[in-house]
């Protein structure tokens, strides 16, 4: 996740990463704070080529959909450790809350949610930097063509989350300065009429239920710490 600051260098004091977000011209320098997550689409290819839950990525959100909800259980993808806001080496994966009742769809769904819910964290970390309250998330890659993740994305954030007609923003971005510098685009304005929604998600989750959610969430990420003795 990225949050840009303009012109001015914000030194991040929640876990987050200062970056440059781009220079055109002779402009000033625009810079942003920066929020990264490790494992987001790596965990549905986990489930597909690890454990065999699914024959194909996109199968996910179907075997999600065939419960009501994750049963329980919470699934910290900290395969590598965990990066924003935390950055700890030491922590290692979880799957907690097992019982007996939870099957194939609940691990299915928990993944799907580890996504969303470490997207809340950096997204708590980056208003405590900027003190800039998030309206709206708009996102990219290949993730984002997950209704049902994109739902719960909204409904955990409790912001509307908007996908964009091109949903490659990285390369989008790209081409869009290539066409800057030889002249295709005359101006920023150009760029910003050349944006269009393609679908939008708004949250629809009761605020207490968004609250036991986000707290069971925490106290699963709390799990992981220390797993990995220096």
């Amino acid at each position: 996740m990225l949050l840009n600051t303009g012109t001015e260098v914000v030194h991040s004091r929640s876990g987050l990463l200062t970056t440059l977000a781009y220079q055109l011209g002779d402009r000033p320098a625009s810079y942003a704070l920066e929020g990264s997550i490790a494992i987001t689409g790596a965990l549905v290819q986990w489930l597909r080529d690890n454990l065999g839950l699914i024959a194909k990525s996109s199968d996910v959100e179907d075997l999600a959909r065939a419960v009501e909800d994750n049963g329980g259980i919470y699934f910290v993808p900290a395969f590598s450790g965990l990066f924003a806001p935390y950055w700890r080496s030491d922590a290692r994966g979880v799957v907690v809350g097992l019982t007996r009742y939870i099957n194939r769809g609940h691990l299915a769904r928990a993944a799907l949610e580890a996504t969303a819910y470490q997207t809340r964290e950096v997204l708590d970390a980056m208003e405590k930097d900027s003190g800039v309250q998030l309206k709206s998330l708009k996102v990219d890659g290949g993730m984002v063509f997950n209704d049902l993740l994109m739902q719960f994305q909204a409904d955990i954030l409790n912001v509307p989350v908007v996908r964009p007609k091109v949903a490659e923003t990285t390369a989008l971005g790209a081409a869009y300065a290539a066409g800057l510098a030889v002249g295709f685009w005359e101006n920023l304005d150009d760029l910003r009429l050349n944006w269009a929604m393609d679908k939008s998600w708004q949250p629809q989750m009761n605020e207490q239920v968004r609250q036991n959610l986000y707290r069971g969430w925490l106290r699963a990420v709390e799990r992981t710490f220390d797993w990995v003795e220096s």
